[in-house]
């Protein structure tokens, strides 16, 4: 059981460090070829941070572990919303921008319900089993692509995307080529160890692999949003947090959960429903308390509400 942990803990490690690494060169090199920030910022920043997810869902898809590819989707949007943003807000009220409240909370609230609809065949359809097939990740992928052109609309007309990424200094191109192949291996290395330990964890505890990425895989991946988040709140920039959270969880339910799909159909179990109503909840909470007090914002008895409620769904998989 020991050599599964640690292997486990290595497998986060590698993937954390790759990412960055990834992130850092691929900026840098694009930068050194003359490549606007706000591409850069809305392209390989931005996939970065959900690189994670996806490397470590590509290969629970290929595996064919259908539990490990929702567990992980729907436990990192949770987490995102309920565990960071509630961090977050505690240490700082979060104020929310016109934009983020009014089309991307509702967005990442809207893909919250498809998965609902895409994973409910045996209710809406009356089918003998639910499956979010390859035509269902087709129609998430499309999601993402009007998405991504929504946000290369927004940022043509605004000058703080160009502020917001700061382009690492002293990446040579050969430097930057050696690190996005570091980087790249960190990642395929660092996914394959979480997912066949988190595999077998799961085998030894009698534990399914929907709970073991539910938690563990899903808490681990969403280690660059936490530290990103945290990290602005400290500098007093609550729009990023807010911002990087929600477009975290639109990239992973349109991009990684569309990918997954495609490669191999998800089977969905029934037990999944009550994930898939705690991010559908997680979501209404948000928009709502958005509007609650003074101005647009989320206050720390809010955030405070928000970890606490985080505690007890993670109490519920437990005791269940």
């Amino acid at each position: 059981m020991v050599i599964p942990v640690i292997l486990l803990v290595l497998g986060f490690v590698l993937l954390v460090f790759g990412a960055e690494k990834l992130v850092d060169a691929a900026s840098a090199l694009a930068a050194n070829f003359g490549i606007p920030n706000i591409v850069i910022g809305l392209t390989i920043v931005a996939f970065g941070t959900s690189a994670p997810e996806m490397v470590v869902n590509i290969f629970a898809a290929v595996s064919g572990s259908s539990e490990m590819v929702m567990g992980n989707v729907l436990g990192s949007n949770i987490f995102n919303v309920l565990g960071i943003l509630g961090i977050s807000a505690l240490i700082y009220p979060l104020t929310v921008k016109s934009n983020t409240t009014w089309i991307e909370i509702p967005l990442s609230l809207l893909a919250a319900v498809l998965i609902w609809v895409l994973a409910n065949d045996m209710l809406l359809d009356f089918q003998v089993g639910n499956l979010i097939s390859r035509s269902d990740g087709l129609v998430l992928i499309l999601f993402f692509v009007i998405f991504l052109v929504y946000n290369i609309t927004v940022a043509k007309n605004s000058q703080e995307t160009d502020e917001a990424v700061e382009i690492p200094q002293g990446y040579t191109t050969t430097k930057s080529i050696f690190w996005i192949l570091v980087g790249l291996a960190g990642l395929i290395l660092g996914g394959k160890l979480i997912v066949d330990n988190a595999v077998e964890l799961a085998q030894l505890f009698g534990m399914s692999e929907r709970i073991i990425g539910l938690t563990i895989v899903s808490i681990g991946t969403s280690l660059p949003e936490l530290a990103t988040s945290v990290a602005a709140v400290r500098k007093k920039k609550v729009d990023i947090a807010i911002g990087n959270v929600v477009g975290s969880n639109i990239f992973n339910t349109f991009l990684i959960l569309g990918l997954s799909s495609i490669i191999t159909p998800v089977q969905v179990n029934q037990a999944s429903n009550l994930d898939i109503l705690t991010n559908i909840l997680a979501g209404l909470l948000l928009f709502m308390f958005i509007f609650t007090g003074k101005g647009r914002a989320l206050e720390r008895w809010e955030g405070g509400l928000l970890l606490a409620l985080y505690i007890g769904y993670l109490l519920v998989l437990v005791i269940n």
